[in-house]
């Protein structure tokens, strides 16, 4: 067993998360720069970066955590590769769907559920978290998606609890997680302010910021802001946000870098 944490950061929304003796994998999406993604009723986006490293380079996951699905979330590289036994942590939703696709071990998780994995005196929870992908009525025609609060403990003693937002929009009720969950040591947060026929469908700089300000982890990591076409809002806006905001312990991660939490 090992008392290390860290994050890996492949590209887009792809993470991979080592918390001792589990690995995990978050939004797989291996498709090279140029490939398209579908994102439903005709729409499409182009890939522009190509990931730090492919699913072969990678240590083998005990899971997958999947925010949504989504073409930029779970692309076609990524099913092609994927083990059709993983376990794949998600939305009921994207569980009936990735079960017609022949993936056997989906676990859709209803909001404020959870999933627990225990191994030799660990114990990893995701627990599924609210989000809204897109404004209003608009909403229901996108994929669910959920945000995440992944816990690791070693002999009982919590040593990381890390929120990932998943593609969801600033809404004051995501103060809720807070409230409920206690204070993230560390805040995955997805960016890049996705517009598509118009509508924002992710949050860009300042939506980031003010999620930051009402959620006040103690490390904020943004991803998911640069890979695709559709992002319009780059890093720089959120990182000026934050500054604007006196934000403390917000830190961008390097492609294909790995940081050590805990």
């Amino acid at each position: 067993m090992t008392s290390n944490a860290s994050v890996t950061f492949v590209g887009n929304a792809t993470t991979l998360l080592r918390l001792g003796g589990f690995t995990l994998l978050t939004d797989p999406a291996f498709g090279a720069a140029g490939s398209r993604v579908h994102l439903g009723y005709g729409a499409w986006t182009r890939r522009l970066l190509d990931p730090a490293m492919t699913y072969a380079e990678l240590p083998s996951p005990d899971a997958v955590l999947l925010s949504h699905l989504h073409g930029d979330h779970f692309d076609r590289a990524a099913r092609r590769v994927l083990p059709r036994d993983l376990p794949i942590v998600t939305t009921a939703q994207a569980q009936r769907r990735l079960r017609r696709r022949s993936f056997s071990d989906v676990r859709g998780l209803p909001t404020w559920d959870a999933e627990e994995w225990r191994r030799d005196g660990e114990l990893l929870r995701i627990t599924a978290l609210p989000g809204r992908h897109g404004p209003g009525l608009v909403d229901r025609l996108l994929p669910d998606v959920m945000g995440s609060l992944v816990e690791w403990e070693v002999a009982g003693e919590r040593r990381l609890r890390l929120y990932i937002t998943g593609d969801t929009l600033y809404r004051p009720f995501l103060g809720e997680i807070r409230e409920r969950c206690g204070e993230p040591d560390v805040m995955l947060i997805h960016l890049g302010g996705t517009k598509l026929l118009g509508l924002t469908l992710t949050m860009d700089g300042r939506q980031g910021a003010e999620l930051t300000g009402l959620i006040r982890p103690r490390l904020t990591l943004p991803i998911h802001y640069d890979d695709y076409s559709v992002m319009k809002s780059p890093l720089g806006d959120f990182l000026t946000e934050c500054q604007v905001r006196s934000l403390t312990g917000v830190q961008a991660l390097g492609r294909g870098e790995t940081l050590k939490l805990a």
